[in-house]
């Protein structure tokens, strides 16, 4: 089977994502679509297995494997983490319903360590753009502080907000050049600070509930392996 067959024949769940889901969008502003689709259980008793993720077909368009999509969540992987609570939903079927009812089970407190840890990769770059160029990639910077006010508020909550709401202009302003560079690193840093400080009073667990997502996956492996070709 083609791999772009598994995303058009077989996609249980398809969202926008990037500036458009974090409400940030602008003209000109790409539609970036992932989403996840679940290979038929037969394709898995052969030597060549199917992949674990597919670029395309469309452009800006990136889908995982239900399994690939599940593991990297349960890591707490800021990324799937985002897709699973996008507000624009494109595509969901009976299964794809089914994973969005189990967000949370896929929440813990091991976000605060995997979102800081993305963002020091992320704040190395604009610190060697500062370096290099005398200021950082706006656009870059922008983001990265909605990711850590996304990931602080929800240590703080429990819930995961995609959309900037009420930070959408100040984080524009950020995007447009028109705050100091020093001014974005002291808001970096108080965000920091302030996650920090919620996961020890968190409302989240320690840890994800793997048990709850690996029945999801053997039941939805078990039903598509009993489907006829």
């Amino acid at each position: 089977m083609r791999p772009e067959s598994l995303v058009e024949d077989h996609t249980i769940y398809a969202c926008v994502m990037g500036s458009r889901a974090f409400g940030l969008a602008t003209e000109g502003s790409d539609t970036d679509r992932r989403g996840v689709f679940l290979a038929p259980t037969p394709l898995f008793w052969r030597f060549e297995k199917p992949p674990t993720h597919v670029e395309g077909p469309a452009e800006e368009q990136f889908s995982w494997e239900l399994e690939r999509f599940c593991e990297l969540a349960l890591r707490a992987n800021p990324n799937i983490l985002e897709c699973l609570h996008s507000p624009l939903v494109e595509y969901a079927d009976a299964t794809g319903r089914e994973l969005l009812s189990l967000r949370e089970a896929f929440l813990s407190r091991r976000t605060h360590e995997t979102f800081t840890r993305y963002a020091l990769g992320q704040r190395r770059k604009l610190d060697a753009d500062v370096r290099t160029h005398g200021a950082p990639r706006w656009k870059h910077a922008m983001h990265l502080l909605r990711l850590l006010t996304s990931a602080r508020d929800l240590l703080r909550t429990g819930t995961l907000t995609v959309d900037a709401g009420d930070h959408r202009k100040p984080l524009l302003a950020v995007k447009r050049g028109e705050v100091p560079w020093p001014e974005v690193e002291a808001r970096m840093a108080r965000l920091e600070r302030e996650a920090a400080a919620a996961v020890h009073r968190s409302p989240l667990p320690a840890e994800p509930d793997r048990r709850r997502v690996e029945d999801f996956l053997v039941r939805t492996r078990r039903a598509s392996a009993l489907r006829p070709s």
